[in-house]
């Protein structure tokens, strides 16, 4: 886990996006995206099955916009003031795929 876990777990319940600053292996550098946190658990597409932090990335410039982080990756996590509608982002059936992180997020829960 990483030391600002609470801060993503409350930035869940509070709806509210985060600046994320980590390091991308992709890109091989420190990068600062603006996102919206989305859970905490394993990423179903990756191979190895540890416990990511999933964001959307609403900065991403690529057509996939979920940005799934290590927590040895991320070097800050702060709660932002504005907050975020999951009808943005949330297309898939939450009862087929549920969060791992219990929220209440209405129909997107």
């Amino acid at each position: 886990m990483h030391k600002d876990h609470d801060k993503f777990i409350s930035a869940i319940h509070g709806r509210r996006k985060m600046r994320v600053k980590f390091y991308s292996k992709e890109d091989q550098a420190i990068l600062t995206r603006i996102c919206a946190p989305l859970d905490y658990g394993p990423s179903r597409r990756a191979k190895v099955k540890n416990n990511r932090y999933h964001f959307w990335d609403y900065t991403s410039d690529e057509k996939e916009h979920v940005l799934s982080l290590n927590p040895n990756q991320i070097l800050e996590m702060e709660i932002l003031d504005e907050t975020f509608d999951p009808a943005e982002f949330v297309t898939w059936d939450t009862r087929k795929n549920p969060w791992f992180v219990p929220r209440d997020w209405g129909p997107y829960s």
